[in-house]
């Protein structure tokens, strides 16, 4: 078995760090968490519901778009400033004319998201004519959700992976024999499932926020860019991680990881 190199042990820290200590994107949607969280009793409790439903069809878009258009783009840096704009910019449009702008915004906001996604994945070695990789990148969008306020064994970056594993495999089988034909698959109906279901803790923030008449504009186009800067991070310790893996084997690295 191949022993890290010390750049190479210093990649996995950082993914760790990325992937499981709050960045500053992370400790200002807690801050806004108390006023959404306030919130909650001031829309209709089918609030929710409809989030939920808007997620579902966000995360069907974005796989549709990671199985037609992510395969074709030649490799390229991970430049982040027009994504993060983009989501941004989609952001304040839609705090102007509040929650009946979600279901139109979310589509497009997680769209450029995964564009942002699979930069990274590119920078970090991963091919996008990959299955797999493809399916990584919708993937981490339940990967990029809230960290628990107590975490625990069952809830890390890992036990996320072990959840969605069997779904990613049987998914990646199907996309890499049957194509754009698969997406109506149970295999990838699952995938979208779950992955929508662990996205939607962030959309339900993000509706009840747009639902409040004095988040406004600007409190869109914030709430936006701090989603963009957590998946970002979640990318990249992700795709850090899968690189690695790739090296040095799957179980050599969680060890690392867990002694670092």
């Amino acid at each position: 078995m191949l022993s890290m190199t010390t750049n190479d042990l210093a990649d996995l820290r950082r993914a760790k760090n990325l992937l499981q200590k709050p960045g500053l994107a992370a400790r200002m949607t807690g801050l806004l968490s108390i006023p959404i969280a306030k919130g909650f009793a001031l829309v209709p409790a089918r609030l929710s519901q409809l989030a939920g439903r808007i997620t579902h069809a966000a995360i069907e878009k974005a796989l549709a778009a990671a199985v037609v258009t992510l395969r074709s783009e030649r490799p390229r840096p991970a430049g982040h400033r027009l994504h993060t704009f983009l989501v941004t910019a989609s952001g304040i449009v839609a705090g102007i004319f509040g929650l009946p702008a979600l279901a139109l915004e979310l589509p497009l906001s997680t769209a450029i998201m995964l564009r942002a996604i699979a930069a990274i994945a590119r920078s970090e070695g991963q091919d996008p004519n990959d299955p797999r990789v493809r399916l990584e990148c919708v993937q981490v969008f339940a990967l990029g959700g809230p960290a628990p306020q107590t975490p625990s064994p069952e809830s890390g970056y890992f036990a996320m992976r072990a959840a969605l594993a069997r779904s990613v495999s049987e998914a990646a089988r199907h996309l890499a024999q049957r194509g754009v034909a698969a997406q109506s698959t149970p295999a990838l109906l699952r995938f979208v499932t779950q992955v929508a279901t662990r996205f939607g803790v962030v959309v339900s923030d993000k509706a009840v926020a747009q639902a409040l008449p004095l988040v406004g504009a600007a409190g869109g186009g914030l709430i936006n860019y701090l989603f963009m800067l957590q998946f970002q991070r979640s990318a990249r310790g992700h795709f850090i991680v899968r690189r690695l893996e790739q090296q040095y084997g799957e179980d050599h690295v969680r060890q690392q990881y867990e002694r670092v």
